[in-house]
């Protein structure tokens, strides 16, 4: 089974929402269950800091050997980090999902975080074959 972390929220399209020190601030990525379909994450093209988006807005795309996927953001908001880390080590997607191989620091409107899928929920998608992207 996936790992699905109780702290983080979650989307039916397998992106999370992980807290920061900045209660404003939040890390997203895509979830263990999404980096384990995908398979080895080769490349990412992400935005700059600066980039504004919707809730569910594709922010950028992850190439993995299977395939080439969007990424969405979990709620509306603005890009204010991006992982550095990842341009040369994508991978970090694959052996970290939900620590190093976060994509994107969004700040947002830390009300619309309770939106989104708990850790029960998620893992209830996932149970119901929640699976496909």
């Amino acid at each position: 089974m996936s790992s699905i972390p109780a702290d983080i929220r979650y989307t039916e399209s397998h992106e999370y929402l992980k807290p920061t020190a900045d209660p404003t601030v939040f890390s997203v990525g895509v979830t263990d269950f999404a980096q384990g379909e995908l398979g080895d994450v080769v490349y990412l093209d992400l935005p700059k800091p600066g980039a504004t988006y919707g809730a569910h807005d594709s922010f950028g795309t992850i190439e993995a050997v299977k395939a080439v996927s969007d990424i969405y953001t979990p709620v509306a908001g603005e890009v204010v980090d991006v992982n550095p880390r990842l341009e040369g080590e994508p991978s970090l997607v694959n052996s970290d999902p939900y620590g190093e191989g976060w994509m994107i620091k969004l700040k947002i409107n830390p009300a619309d975080a309770a939106k989104l899928l708990d850790a029960a929920a998620y893992e209830a998608h996932l149970a119901a074959g929640g699976g496909a992207h």
